[in-house]
């Protein structure tokens, strides 16, 4: 078991706690510590045919009232519509200042439940469970929760730093292979915007990227965390270096919106975003070719080779400039300067990255193809 402790500037420090068996050994601690009256475990369909008392049996020697609120799954629900959902639950349980949010499930969970969280009776303490390896090393840590609009993903949200997170590796065996591998994809941005070491390791074990080699994910995940958590230190509400977190984002939310978050799951599409951006990186010579190649070999390992509708230079504008990191009709564009090195372009253009992304296309076909069919 591994924990590691963020310091937020302004916040309270919370603890994140990472192994096998972590929900029964850390979870009744972290809700015992804020002494609540009333824990709503806020989940989705599938966690709770899967797990139906998971959170209500840890905690079932505690003195207080549990309480589920069930969502639909996908990407798709994450909706204000879904928001709405959540109040009328949290109305209907009398919930109130003395009641603690359990975000159990993955990352699209995490982000609605820690928006509500945010801003049901103008805040209520929440803890994070995530439960697919893509919420355990990005949404669940850092305090970022949004839903997505028609337009944009995550264009409207809140910060809200949990108050614990516990990460039990367990629930890796229940995930389908195609969302841990979307987990992996964020895992190795962490590497590859700022511990090459962690890079070097994941290229190293690839070979247990498919099993249950639970110390292999605690030291992956803890590592990652450790990345996401020193970032998010330095700054904690994106005003200037967190943006690094966004590499790959920009792309990859593009394809989310233009596909109608349907055809990629949140990592892939991150993933493709990646080898875009370091594709960029090596084509405008930040990037020499030899870790171009390193990173592409990674990465192409579990790309999931997606096909797109076609999509016009008009079209690609619109959907980079609707992207939140967009401003003044240019972007902040998050570049590779080597393994471990990344920096931030500002006032990167539309204009300039759509030569690229044909060029993309055409030379990286088994990462990303356009067109019908």
């Amino acid at each position: 078991m591994r924990t590691l402790q963020v310091e937020v500037p302004g916040e309270r420090p919370y603890p994140i706690h990472i192994g096998a068996g972590a929900l029964r050994a850390e979870l009744p601690d972290v809700v015992r510590r804020h002494g609540r009256e009333l824990v709503v475990v806020i989940t989705n369909e599938t966690l709770a045919r899967l797990y139906p008392d998971g959170v209500a049996d840890v905690l079932r020697d505690l003195p207080l009232r549990v309480a589920a609120c069930i969502l639909p799954d996908g990407e798709q629900f994450k909706t204000l519509d879904t928001l709405t959902r959540i109040y009328d639950r949290l109305m209907a349980l009398e919930a109130h200042r003395n009641t603690l949010i359990v975000a159990f499930g993955g990352g699209v969970v995490g982000d609605t439940a820690g928006f509500a969280a945010a801003t049901f009776m103008r805040g209520l303490p929440l803890v994070q469970v995530p439960t697919t390896l893509l919420a355990q090393v990005d949404s669940s840590v850092g305090g970022k929760t949004a839903v997505n609009h028609r337009e944009a993903k995550n264009a409207v949200g809140a910060f809200k730093q949990p108050a614990g997170v516990v990460m039990d590796m367990e629930f890796l065996a229940t995930l389908p292979p195609r969302e841990l591998t979307a987990g992996l994809f964020e895992l190795v941005k962490h590497g590859m915007i700022r511990d090459a070491a962690l890079f070097e390791f994941l290229e190293a074990r690839r070979a247990a990227f498919s099993g249950r080699d639970w110390s292999f994910w605690e030291e992956a995940v803890f590592r990652s965390c450790r990345v996401k958590a020193a970032v998010v230190q330095e700054d904690p509400r994106e005003t200037d270096q967190r943006a690094i977190l966004n590499f790959g984002h920009s792309l990859g939310h593009l394809l989310e919106t233009h596909t109608g978050y349907e055809t990629f799951l949140h990592g892939e599409a991150v993933g493709v975003g990646m080898l875009f951006a370091s594709f960029v990186s090596r084509r405008w010579g930040h990037l020499v070719p030899d870790d171009y190649s390193r990173i592409r070999s990674l990465l192409l390992t579990s790309m999931p080779r997606k096909r797109i509708a076609p999509l016009d230079e008009s079209g690609f504008t619109r959907l980079l400039m609707h992207d939140k990191k967009a401003a003044q009709q240019s972007i902040r564009f998050i570049l590779l300067g080597g393994l471990g090195k990344v920096f931030i372009r500002e006032r990167t253009t539309p204009a300039e990255l759509w030569p690229e992304f044909q060029r993309f296309l055409a030379e990286e076909p088994d990462a990303l193809a356009m067109g019908a069919g």
